[in-house]
């Protein structure tokens, strides 16, 4: 041979291929947990590491799966199998899919700039087995509620992203809950061009906004609050429950009273997002706050810590959490996932761990 170079037999080509295929299903995976020393497990907490700021995590129905989002650009969201602790992008791949439905939402600019957005607060609904629709906020190109179509009834999941709702472009909004008619509720946390650590101590910093399928986005008067963050629903629509960082504050208000009603429990820390699980609770996270004889700033390690609240009466109970020396920092969302509690941050993991 005077190309120096070995012919692969048929067995060799089969080899060659499925390293090839291994290495093309691998490379955008996410680090699996304690597989490296920086994703070590710790204080009974179990790391899935390697993604792009998991900051929302919900659970995925009756599927058993969990949803995390990706809140830096160019967007993601991850499904993941807490069987396997398999992570499955579901945006930055081939199969992910654009259609905008133009009649539902003809003020939506068009479709979604792959590399200029994010996906932040999350909140899913199963419309049927398997079937669900999902809503993000969003940053970059615009200030946004994406909605899309997921569905996991086939061998692959199918994420179609379907349109938007545009929010108010000078706003930073932080989270949303999808409303029994199809609407939302979001949050506006502050003005685009104020960061959050320049809002003083529990200044009116934003507000509550809704939408309807075929209406116009609209205030909510009498939601005025403090760094408004994660936002939940409850199933019929009536009450808004709102985690208000800037006040450390869990705030409930009743949609059918005129003006709104509104009650609050004061919190141990400030919270970031709020879910409301199967059994019937909120469940609650946000760092533990440190004290200022100790550090400082904005970059002062910090333990979390996860409650949960009785949606009637707003009472809570500690459920879980961990001291400043975790790896796990910036922590913000929680769900129950069968036995366990998974944990959300602004960092490069999601930790689970099974409550005492």
């Amino acid at each position: 041979m005077t190309s120096g170079k070995r012919r692969l037999g048929p067995w060799g080509l089969v080899f060659a291929a499925l390293v090839l295929s291994f290495n093309v299903a691998t490379s955008n995976a996410a680090q699996p947990a304690s597989s490296t020393p920086e994703c070590r497990a710790e204080q009974g907490l179990t790391y899935i590491c390697g993604l792009v700021v998991p900051e929302d995590v919900v659970s995925v129905g009756s599927t058993g799966l969990v949803l995390a989002s990706g809140h830096r650009a160019p967007g993601h969201l991850y499904l993941i199998d807490p069987a396997t602790s398999k992570v499955e992008e579901l945006i930055q791949v081939p199969a992910f899919r654009q259609q905008h439905d133009q009649s539902a939402y003809p003020s939506c600019p068009g479709p979604l700039n792959l590399q200029a957005f994010d996906a932040h607060g999350i909140s899913i609904n199963e419309i049927r087995p398997k079937q669900f629709v999902l809503y993000t906020t969003s940053h970059g190109e615009r200030e946004a509620i994406e909605i899309y179509a997921l569905d996991l009834s086939g061998k692959v999941p199918a994420l179609t992203w379907n349109g938007c709702v545009p929010l108010q472009q000078d706003g930073y909004f932080n989270a949303v809950a999808r409303l029994p008619d199809g609407g939302f509720v979001t949050t506006r946390m502050r003005d685009a061009n104020v960061p959050t650590g320049a809002v003083s101590p529990g200044a009116i910093s934003g507000r509550l906004f809704e939408w309807h399928p075929g209406g116009p986005l609209t205030l909510m008067a009498g939601t005025e609050l403090s760094l408004p963050n994660g936002i939940e629903v409850s199933k019929d629509g009536r009450y808004v429950y709102v985690a208000v960082t800037g006040t450390k504050e869990l705030v409930r208000f009743d949609r059918t009273e005129q003006p709104i009603a509104k009650r609050a429990v004061s919190l141990p820390f400030g919270p970031d997002n709020v879910h409301l699980q199967l059994n019937g609770k909120l469940i609650i996270a946000g760092p533990t706050p440190v004290d200022p004889a100790t550090c400082s700033g904005g970059n002062c390690p910090a333990g979390f810590t996860i409650i949960e609240a009785d949606p009637q009466t707003l009472a809570f109970l500690r459920v879980g959490g961990a001291d400043a020396s975790v790896a796990i920092q910036r922590v913000s969302a929680a769900i129950r996932v069968g036995k366990e509690i998974w944990v959300g941050s602004n960092q490069d993991r999601v930790a689970r761990f099974t409550p005492q």
